[in-house]
């Protein structure tokens, strides 16, 4: 079974191609056997690149986690389908529209020379009722809203993307917080469908430091959902611009939510790192 290694901002899944071999019949068992940094490739899950069912799109996306869950929109990695369509000849075109669960996403890549190097997306409109997110917190959105985890309060701002998050404003970033915190967070009873989960420092009106608790995958080096649910979150708060640069561990996405079309616009990287052959029979066998 072909698959592709890419990230974006240090994101990294691994790619199935369904343009040009039959896709994984079992893409649950699948991401969470390949995900494994051990014994498998190693990733945040998995990405099926697969042929769009309408004319209306060039291509279609499901994503699934590390965990074997499958998400609705993934902001890091549509940019490197985006990029490896491209790439590999399969859609000429430097706008594109990929499809996922969350609805058509417009793509506008970056060329230097005959390669994709940036893109840039329309993450489409933030969800902002909570009924929708969903959460049990209240607001439309809630804002700042306290929860109670383990004896300690966190102030939470929730967003969805397509996908809900949980943006925690802090002084500083810690491992305390997103390792300790966040995978409670992430479970915690005001989340019927879990949560991302971002803390964020903000450094500027036009700045901000986060890092991420994924539903699914733990600690990632950069979401892309997350970042515009951050950038949204903290205008939201009056805290910064509507658009901010977000730093990352894996590198630096531009967030811009237009208040003319009211839609969240994402600028980052798309890398590909090596491509190989799977088989699942190597699982706990010696290499």
């Amino acid at each position: 079974m072909r698959f592709t290694k890419m990230h974006g901002a240090g994101n990294d899944y691994i790619y199935f191609d369904g343009f040009t071999a039959p896709l994984p019949t079992d893409p649950v068992s699948l991401a969470v056997q390949v995900s494994d940094r051990h014994r498998g490739i190693g990733g945040d899950g998995i990405v099926l690149i697969c042929p769009p069912e309408t004319q209306a799109a060039d291509a279609r996306m499901r994503m699934f986690n590390a965990d074997g869950s499958e998400a609705e929109m993934c902001g890091n990695a549509i940019r490197c389908v985006g990029k490896y369509l491209f790439d590999h000849g399969l859609v000429a075109k430097r706008e594109m529209i990929v499809h996922t669960p969350r609805g058509p996403m417009k793509l506008a890549l970056e060329i230097d020379g005959k390669v994709c190097k940036r893109v840039r997306v329309n993450m489409a409109s933030p969800i902002l009722n909570a009924s929708e997110i969903p959460t049990t917190l209240a607001g439309n959105p809630p804002l700042r809203a306290p929860i109670h985890v383990d004896g300690r309060t966190f102030e939470v701002t929730a967003v969805s993307m397509g996908n809900p998050h949980a943006i925690i404003i802090v002084d500083e970033l810690s491992d305390e917080l997103v390792l300790g915190y966040g995978p409670k967070i992430e479970h915690h009873p005001a989340f019927p469908r879990r949560v991302n989960v971002e803390f964020v420092q903000v450094l500027s009106r036009t700045e901000v430091r986060m890092r991420v608790w994924e539903r699914g995958s733990g600690e990632t080096q950069a979401c892309g959902t997350g970042a515009c649910a951050v950038a949204v979150a903290c205008s939201l708060m009056g805290l910064t611009e509507r658009r901010i640069v977000a730093h990352l561990l894996g590198g630096d996405l531009e967030l811009e939510w237009s208040s003319d079309e009211n839609v969240v616009y994402m600028t980052g990287p798309a890398e590909e790192v090596f491509s190989g052959q799977w088989s699942p029979t190597s699982i706990g066998q010696d290499r």
